[in-house]
Parts: structure tokens; sequence; C-alpha cells
């Protein structure tokens, strides 16, 4: 399928939500008050934007989650690299990842509260602990997924183990790892917005629950819709940054 074939099914699916949004609100099948149609929200959305009050919201949502979204992506990548390729660091630190992994990280917000307080440490935290697991999955399958026939065919010709690890095993892990990092990079964001909407502090994620406790509906919509324009750009550069490093991927 064709890029200007992909862009256009994407245009018409976004057209198709936001043409039975507006019948909604305009038929009065739900409380327009509640759900305004978008022909109302435009008018408040372009006014943020043209003000530009979105910027430091946005830009601090984004500094603190690209910061904690780096620190996963890191030491997913190292330990799993670590897990994956060495038999008894595997053994040493799985009964331990399977006791953490299952938690909802969500759950670990009130205890972060507690020790990190309610400042930009706690989302960090909170946002690298989400996303490190995922990666740390995918990176583990990669690394013990390697074809032992490049392994030994290196070996034969002499490289060491660091020669081995860097030069085949996290090459023909790439595809798995950003697998891994893809679902990381939702799961980041989901939970940065919920810590900032339960900090209270600055982001997006304190103004959607700010404007909806105001009952500032429009608003509250607008800055959601915000929300998931940054989404959609994120995943877009991502699918960019991808598509040039893993670019043998499906080949």
């Amino acid at each position: 399928m064709s890029t200007a074939t992909k862009a256009l099914q994407a245009t018409l699916s976004f057209a198709a939500v936001l043409a039975v949004w507006e019948l909604l609100g305009r038929a009065v099948l739900v409380n327009a008050v509640l759900l305004p149609p978008p022909s109302l929200i435009a008018p408040t959305l372009a006014d943020i934007i043209v003000s530009g009050s979105f910027l430091r919201p946005l830009l601090e949502t984004l500094l603190l989650f690209a910061v904690g979204y780096s620190i996963a992506c890191i030491l997913g990548v190292a330990i799993g690299l670590a897990m994956g390729w060495y038999d008894r660091v595997y053994y040493l630190l799985e009964p331990t990842i399977e006791l953490l992994r299952p938690i909802p990280k969500v759950a670990l917000v009130p205890p972060l509260f507690l020790f990190l307080g309610l400042g930009a440490s706690m989302k960090i935290t909170t946002v690298a602990l989400a996303a490190f697991f995922p990666v740390l999955i995918a990176t583990i399958q990669g690394a013990r997924g390697v074809d032992p026939v490049l392994v030994n065919t290196a070996r034969t010709l002499g490289a060491g183990p660091a020669r081995i690890v860097f030069r085949i095993v996290l090459p023909a892990s790439l595809p798995l790892i950003f697998t891994g990092m893809r679902v990381s990079l939702a799961l980041g964001l989901i939970v940065e917005i919920l810590a900032e909407m339960l900090s209270g502090e600055g982001g997006l994620g304190y103004l959607i629950v700010d404007m909806q406790r105001s009952f500032a509906i429009r608003q509250m919509y607008a800055w959601i819709i915000i929300l998931a324009a940054v989404g959609l750009f994120l995943n877009f550069v991502f699918e960019y940054l991808e598509s040039r490093i893993v670019y043998w991927r499906g080949k």
C-alpha cells in the first residue's frame, strides 16, 4: 500500500469520526454540554493555539516524558542484552523481573508520591518504570533468538564476546527492540499524563483535570485533542526513525 493511499485512508477515517461526533451533538442524542460537537470546540482550540498558551504545559510534559522514556530504553536494552546473552545473568534476574512485571505501574504512583513528592522526579520515575519492562522483555527475546550460525561463525573468525554482542546480537535484536520501544512509547505517555493528573502540578494532564473541575468542558476537550495530536506526532517520529535505523525490517 502506497503512502498516499495510507494518508487518504487515515484522513477519511478521521473525517468519519468527526462527522459522527458532530451528528451526535446536533441530533441531541448525547448531552451537548458534556460532549460538545467539534464545531463548538474548534474555536476554543484555535484560541489556545493562536495564543501560544499550549507551549509551556506541552514542553513540560514532553521534557519529563523524554527523560523517563530515555532512561527506560537505555536500561531496558542494556539489561535485556545481558539477560538474553548470558544465562547466569538471566537466571539471576528472571525471578525478580517476573515478580515485578505484572504489577500495574499506575499502582506505583501513590508510593512514589510518598518517597519522591509531587515534582518532576516522581513523574520521571513513573514513566521510566512503565516504559522499562516492554523494552526489557523485547530485548531479551531478540537476544535469545539470534541465529546460532551467525554467532558460531563470528567465534570461528576470532570475534570476542563484546564484539559478538555489539556487532551481531544487538543489530539482530533491533526489530524486536523497536517493537518494545513502540509499546513503551504509548505506556510512558499514558502514565505521564496520569501522574500529572494526580499530582496537580503542571503539564497537559493537570490542565485537562483542571478544566474538568472548573466545568470548562470545551477547553477540556481542546486540551485532549492537543494531547492526541502529541501522541500522533510522537508515533510518526518513531516510525520515521525506525524505518531509517531498522531499514531491512520486512525485507
